[in-house]
């Protein structure tokens, strides 16, 4: 199964000259998940992973799918504000301005091993917030894993940069 054909793409969205990779459509289709969660555990064989972060709202999906499969942990990452107890944050620039992203003091232990997913990965301001995030917590991030890569954005280059292994099931470049 080609896994772009359960991707919807949606023109001008959510402004003109965006090119929106809605993986909603993925998640409705019942072998294209099940392929999508397979391939993103799979890079993980041998490794020991103590929790699974899933980055709102589409990463609590996959990840949760994916903590599941691997018997361990969900912690999710979240924008500021949303969490009901005790919160760490991490800040991260964004085209016109700043935003936040959170966990709870105690979703991670120290030492913990662990992969972080979400559904796409485009500048990596995000992803790389919830990494100093989680570190800063005391976890070590072994591998960044996303559906949907736009290598042009240079997301995962960034992410690389700051010495982490990242994966994607399907790239979409200069779309």
């Amino acid at each position: 199964m080609d896994l772009k054909s359960v991707i919807r793409t949606i023109p001008d969205y959510p402004k003109k000259g965006i090119m929106f990779r809605d993986i909603t459509t993925l998640l409705t289709d019942a072998r294209g998940f099940r392929r999508a969660v397979d391939e993103l555990v799979q890079p993980l064989a041998g490794q020991k992973i103590d929790k699974v972060a899933g980055i709102e709202a589409r990463g609590f999906i996959l990840g949760g799918a994916i903590a599941h499969q691997l018997s361990v942990g969900f912690v999710p990452i979240r924008k500021k504000g949303k969490l009901p107890y005790k919160t760490i944050a991490e800040s991260y620039e964004l085209e016109y301005g700043v935003d936040e992203v959170e966990i709870h003091v105690d979703a991670v232990e120290k030492g913990d091993r662990i992969l972080l997913v979400d559904d796409l990965i485009a500048t990596g301001g995000t992803a790389g917030a919830a990494i100093k995030l989680l570190e800063r917590a005391g976890g070590e991030v072994m591998l960044c894993s996303f559906v949907v890569d736009l290598p042009d954005l240079g997301g995962a280059d960034k992410l690389r940069a700051l010495g982490k292994k990242v994966t994607a099931l399907v790239e979409y470049e200069g779309e």
